[in-house]
């Protein structure tokens, strides 16, 4: 089982983001506080669950965290600043919307830009070691997996029901079949199609 957290003197968040490898959405994020005593054998990293479990533990989450609060940063503002400051803003907005501020933030991957006056630590498959990583991971993943299947209802030719935005075959040939949608993260597709030799 997972560690509950870091440490435990001091009042700590933990932070994940998804959708950072996607061609179309928004990129989340969440932040999560957990209480001290919390426990949950299932809870991991949110690529290691199936949905259905994704889906009950958001709901323990949501009923037992301290707190918790989710963010989102739009594949327009991703071209414009790039998927990595996006995925950190979205973190960042995530935590601002808390409603107990941490004294300390641990966050998933290996890269952060410092938070106003909270020190922080970075964790290589951090949603793999501690459970507020983890918890963070599977809110903002389901989160998004929300959003994506909505916007497949007015989009349903780049199949985003099965994808959710991921450069799948089927999403690729759409794309070339159809072009951009609104969506889409214009600049970040093109880049990361020629890098795979596919567009």
């Amino acid at each position: 089982m997972l560690k509950l957290s870091f440490q435990n003197k001091r009042i700590e968040a933990g932070t994940d983001e998804a959708g950072r490898g996607c061609l179309a959405g928004p990129v989340f994020a969440a932040a999560v506080i957990l209480p001290r005593r919390f426990k949950n054998k299932l809870l991991n990293d949110s690529k290691q669950v199936n949905e259905v479990n994704r889906y009950a533990l958001r709901e323990i989450i949501e009923n037992e965290a301290v707190c918790f609060a989710v963010a989102q940063v739009s594949e327009s503002e991703i071209d414009k600043i790039n998927i990595l400051r996006a995925s950190i803003k979205a973190m960042h907005q995530a935590i601002d919307k808390l409603t107990l501020r941490p004294e300390l933030i641990i966050v998933d991957g290996n890269r952060f830009y410092p938070y106003p006056k909270i020190q922080h630590h970075c964790f290589i498959k951090g949603d793999g070691l501690y459970l507020n990583i983890a918890a963070a991971s599977i809110l903002a993943k389901t989160y998004r997996d929300d959003f994506m299947m909505q916007a497949y209802q007015q989009y349903p030719q780049y199949h985003w029901n099965k994808n959710k935005g991921y450069g799948t075959a089927a999403h690729v040939e759409a794309i070339r079949e159809f072009g951009y949608s609104p969506l889409h993260r214009k600049t970040f597709v093109v880049k990361s199609l020629q890098q795979l030799n596919l567009f």
